[in-house]
């Protein structure tokens, strides 16, 4: 399979700059165990596996975050997904991951413009009265310009950059192949399931790739703030975030969360048109303070708009960091940037409910409970798991509430099922990091801020919720009506097993793992037996040949004895190197 990816002549350069990266950096073993430098080499291909004195006094997780950037935007999207799943690394290792900043310098605005031209139907100086050439910001994948429309709203225009999304696909068809090898390959790097984090980073990015996703994302995220009030919002004013819809409406000043509103007419899938967010960024907390902002009604407000997002919404922000936030007037709050969303069904929610308050109220069998219906099949030690989950709630017993650290409880709990090899779903993985992204940026804000004590009356009311009448009748109509629905598909399916059973069509499949894989061991293994044999049986023999006098000579010695050991070598000297290749396959 890889050595028909390497027939690809048009990725072997960037397979070789990837892999010449890597070991510039130090992970020339990583690169070896890959199996990569055998593969280039079979392709013409040398590498030097030597690493760079430049990156030896770096930490390997700092090494690895400068091989990430210096191999390209797919690469450093991917080390920003890398930076959510808290279950899979080490603290430091989401620390450098999280260090990776999506910056690149801006592209040549004559191509900007050709291609807002192509996709607007028009240059953007006939569709805008105001276009600024000069981008606000500039990123791998888009930049942003500042823009006026007719109307006299001031907006901002997102354009994908000119040609990225072919650069950025063949980077993926690659990364999914390292991800396979990585897997198949070394069970070092299969612990942090290469194939299942490459899918997610692919499925995320592609979805980034088309900003009308984006955009019905934050439109979806502006109609559950309609008439959202929290308890700072002025009474007897009419609050809400106002949605994104056409024709435009100014926000209501009271609108405690905002969402950006899109304009449509001139969205798609490279180019999207928001309302531009006159505020204060969210890392400047200096000019928040200046501008007469409360910090505390702005951690309270920014904790209770993503809690909310989280348990009852099930459809949230997965990435509410200080770049992605502004400060308003009357301390309100603007999201921006909807390209990274996290998604819990129903069932999820209930789980996060009973987790948290199981952690909260230090009740270890709920959390254990919750834990294991996560990690799903995974091989664990379900006593092991328990009581180090019963010995991590019971140090915070008798502790107050407001000195409880939810974010740092759950990435602890994390860590312990890290150290059991358990991974949790990517959704899961998202909704952790989120909550400690939040609590981070809440305690900065606000060094007295208790996450838990603004959690707690929303976690409360929303186990009281599910248990509504409303709520049990609801999920019991729905499970009658699947029960319904799979009596009424019985017979049917029936039928159709006897058929096949007649038919002798019946078939059961069992996938064993990596069972391909067992046997070309084998099977090398038979063929250096075999050559083995040959060259002993050729060794003796010609020793008896040559001790037999007569017969045709070659440089004095009997010519078949002299040809008999020659052979010996040759196999000899293949037998040797088969088995050094496969010790460094292997």
């Amino acid at each position: 399979m890889f050595w028909q990816a390497l027939t690809a002549a048009r990725d072997l350069g960037r397979l070789r700059e990837i892999a010449s990266i890597l070991i510039r950096y130090g992970f020339g073993d990583m690169v070896r165990r890959m199996g990569l430098a055998n593969a280039l080499e079979r392709a013409g291909q040398s590498l030097r596996l030597s690493s760079s004195s430049d990156s030896a006094h770096m930490l390997p997780p700092a090494r690895a975050r400068r091989a990430l950037e210096e191999m390209g935007p797919a690469f450093v999207k991917l080390g920003q997904v890398l930076a959510t799943r808290v279950d899979l690394f080490e603290p430091e290792w989401i620390a450098e991951f999280s260090k990776l900043q999506d910056s690149a310098p801006s592209a040549p605005y004559a191509e900007i413009r050709q291609q807002l031209s192509d996709d607007l139907g028009a240059p953007p100086e006939e569709i805008f009265v105001a276009f600024d050439p000069q981008p606000l910001a500039a990123a791998s994948i888009a930049q942003v310009h500042r823009a006026r429309l007719a109307d006299g709203s001031e907006v901002v225009v997102k354009v994908r950059r000119p040609g990225i999304r072919p650069i950025i696909e063949a980077d993926l068809r690659w990364l999914s192949r390292l991800a396979e090898l990585a897997e198949t390959g070394s069970p070092e790097l299969r612990r942090y399931r290469p194939r299942e984090v490459v899918r997610q980073f692919t499925e995320s990015l592609l979805r980034e790739l088309d900003f009308g996703v984006e955009c019905r994302n934050a439109e979806r995220i502006a109609t559950n703030f309609a008439e959202y009030s929290d308890a700072d919002s002025p009474r007897d004013v009419p609050t809400g975030s106002a949605i994104a819809d056409t024709p435009v409406e100014p926000h209501p000043a009271t609108a405690p969360i905002v969402i950006p509103r899109v304009y449509w007419p001139w969205t798609g899938e490279r180019v999207c048109v928001q309302e531009f967010i006159d505020g204060i960024p969210g890392r400047n907390l200096a000019a928040a303070e200046a501008a007469g902002l409360d910090r505390q009604i702005l951690a309270r407000r920014g904790a209770h708009a993503v809690l909310k997002m989280m348990i009852e919404d099930g459809f949230f922000h997965a990435d509410p960091h200080p770049g992605n936030i502004f400060y308003l007037p009357g301390s309100r709050i603007a999201f921006i940037d909807f390209g990274m969303i996290g998604r819990l069904t129903e069932q999820r929610r209930g789980q996060l409910i009973r987790l948290l308050l199981g952690l909260v109220q230090q009740e270890p069998a709920r959390v254990v409970e919750v834990l294991l219906d996560w990690t799903g099949d995974g091989e664990v030690n379900e006593d092991d798991l328990t009581l180090e989950i019963q010995v991590f709630v019971d140090q915070y017993h008798g502790v107050p509430l407001k000195r409880l650290k939810i974010g740092t409880m759950l990435a602890d709990l994390v860590a312990i099922l890290r150290q059991h090899r358990l991974a949790l779903p990517p959704d899961l993985a998202l909704l952790v990091k989120a909550f400690v992204t939040l609590e981070g940026m809440g305690r900065e804000l606000d060094p007295d801020f208790d996450l838990v004590g603004e959690a707690m009356p929303l976690l409360e009311q929303a186990m009281r919720a599910r248990y509504s009448p409303a709520a049990l009748i609801k999920r019991g109509w729905w499970s009658a009506s699947e029960a319904l629905s799979l009596m009424d598909g019985l017979p049917q399916d029936l039928s159709r097993l006897l058929r096949a059973a007649r038919r002798g069509r019946l078939e059961v499949h069992v996938d064993v793992t990596h069972l391909k894989r067992v046997g070309n061991q084998l099977d090398r293994a038979a063929s250096r037996l075999v050559v083995g044999i040959v060259v002993a049986a050729l060794i003796i023999g010609s020793s008896i040949v040559m001790t037999v006098p007569g017969g045709p000579k070659m440089l004095g010695l009997p010519s078949f004895g002299l040809l008999g050991f020659l052979g010996a070598v040759v196999g000899g000297i293949w037998l040797l190197t088969s088995i050094w290749r496969s010790g460094g396959r292997e």
